[in-house]
């Protein structure tokens, strides 16, 4: 958890942006990703040098060259630990002429994380502007990879408003819930080919931190973590920085995070490579019909991305793969061809697991659109038999544009501080929902369709189209009204007589 004093420092060096002339919160996001490398460069660099001293040998994995650049700058200068005590004008001109070209051409540290910033462009406008970001950097201690992974996530929530081509921020809670309903394990293979800022990857590494350190002490397991484990795709160049850095900050070493079209035809070579997808596509994205996949159109012919996403999501999952993904409301009930085809090939041909309804503000402000999270796993064979619904009508914060939280900070989230009372828990169902998930096939099969989750067996959702939504099998409670019998119901009329009579005797008192 971040201090308050550290918080309090994030969003005084936000206003400072704002009032020095960058108001797109994605640039100010980037411009600070950028500084964060140059950091990570610097200490990488810096432990290469202490090795080297100790082994009396010269330096193996040379960051920054010795010399000069062609401008007659010494490289020496454009480490992190150098120009963060020059005076605010000569760190600007460094960091602008000579720091950003360096990081262009070189390409970093061969990374994952180098790759994304060729591309780096230097925006800060100002020399105080500069001097107030490096000094809020330096007091972060980045050996601490929840301080580190915390400030960043604190910075990407800052991002206010809806991006192009359908992206926007998922909330970390409803992430979390995912994850800890899928339970990634140490030997799966993890992918979001809608990756964004890598907010799934991330909480899928933290949860394997906390639920499986044996990991660690394993060097296939560490090395499989660190170089095999996650996968993310975008074709937005700005957000494979952000998520790149986001995992490096999280303490994964070299995730594979890159550019690609999921939907295009180069999906091809990553089919039945992953065992878990964790994503939230685009609800509306923008298509390139013509360069969308042929095998994807073969499964699903239509333009729309949510759908074409799912057909996705079957290719690239192995055979016993499962995904968490969410889905706008459409996808459940949705009348088209393509629609009712898709969700009849997910029951009939693999195992449709659960439908989570989420309520419809979860993803203010950026978008009020209904939505659902859809578990399945890929079997080719089917395996449908009972799929088990959630009505999740609270996620511990206000369902208007401000989401403002409900409860105390301990007792939100999936996993409060303590147990919830029956109040609380009105106001937050996530420990609700991923405790009913994990008896899905004991307790869970009893429950009434009258409760807020219950199970639906195969033939039912066949024998209704295959609709998925939650308001077609729920059964409504009807409140019995009590009914007073016909003799009290006279005694109280004559009862209204009389004080009628009493009131009609004292009114001809007054006019007489």
């Amino acid at each position: 958890m971040l201090t308050g004093e550290l918080r309090s420092k994030v969003d005084a060096l936000w206003n400072a942006f704002w009032s020095g002339g960058i108001a797109n919160p994605i640039e100010v996001i980037e411009q600070i990703t950028y500084l964060l490398f140059l950091r990570r460069l610097d200490d990488l660099h810096t432990v290469e040098e202490r090795k080297a001293q100790r082994l009396g040998k010269p330096i193996e994995r040379r960051i920054y060259p010795e010399g000069s650049d062609e401008r007659g700058r010494a490289y020496e200068d454009m480490r992190w630990s150098r120009f963060k005590n020059f005076e605010a004008t000569d760190m600007f001109k460094v960091v602008g002429e000579h720091v950003f070209p360096f990081l262009r051409s070189l390409g970093g540290d061969g990374s994952t994380y180098s790759h994304h910033m060729k591309d780096a462009r230097f925006t800060i406008p100002t020399p105080a502007l500069l001097t107030k970001v490096v000094d809020l950097m330096d007091q972060v201690p980045m050996d601490d990879r929840d301080t580190k992974g915390d400030l960043y996530e604190y910075m990407l929530s800052k991002i206010a408003s809806a991006g192009q081509n359908g992206q926007f921020r998922t909330p970390r809670h409803i992430i979390r819930l995912m994850v800890e309903m899928t339970a990634p394990t140490p030997k799966d293979t993890i992918c979001d080919p809608a990756s964004g800022t890598c907010g799934f990857l991330v909480a899928a590494g933290e949860h394997l931190r906390e639920s499986h350190p044996e990991i660690f002490r394993d060097a296939k397991l560490r090395e499989h973590f660190h170089h095999g484990m996650f996968h993310g795709y975008d074709f937005d160049n700005t957000m494979l920085r952000i998520g790149s850095m986001n995992m490096a900050l999280h303490g994964v070493d070299n995730p594979d995070i890159r550019y690609k079209d999921s939907l295009g035809k180069e999906h091809a070579g990553d089919e039945e490579a992953y065992s878990l997808i964790l994503a939230n596509p685009p609800f509306a994205g923008s298509l390139d019909y013509e360069n969308t996949a042929k095998d994807l159109l073969d499964t699903v012919k239509t333009k729309k991305t949510e759908l074409l996403f799912l057909a996705l999501f079957l290719r690239l999952l192995k055979p016993g793969g499962r995904a968490a993904v969410i889905v706008p409301d459409g996808v459940l009930f949705g009348s088209s061809k393509a629609h009712k085809e898709l969700r009849k090939l997910i029951v009939e041909a693999h195992k449709l697991d659960a439908v989570v309804s989420l309520p419809s503000g979860v993803f203010k402000p950026y978008a009020g659109v209904s939505t659902a999270i859809l578990f399945f796993t890929k079997t080719n064979s089917g395996g449908t038999d009972q799929v088990w619904f959630y009505d999740l009508r609270a996620d511990g914060r206000g369902l208007d544009d401000k989401r403002t939280p409900l409860l105390a900070d301990e007792l939100l989230g999936v996993a409060p501080a303590r147990p919830l009372t029956e109040a609380e828990h009105e106001k937050n169902n996530l420990p609700d929902a991923l405790a009913r998930w994990r008896q899905r096939d004991g307790a869970e099969r009893q429950r009434a369709r009258t409760d807020q989750s219950f199970c639906v067996s195969k033939a039912d959702i066949e024998g209704n189209g295959y609709d998925l939504s939650i308001n077609r099998y729920k059964a409504v409670v009807h409140a019995v009204v009590k009914h007073d019998k016909p003799a009290d119901i006279l005694k109280r009329l004559a009862g209204l007589d009389a004080e009628i009579a009493k009131g009609m005797k004292a009114l001809e008192g007054m006019l007489r």
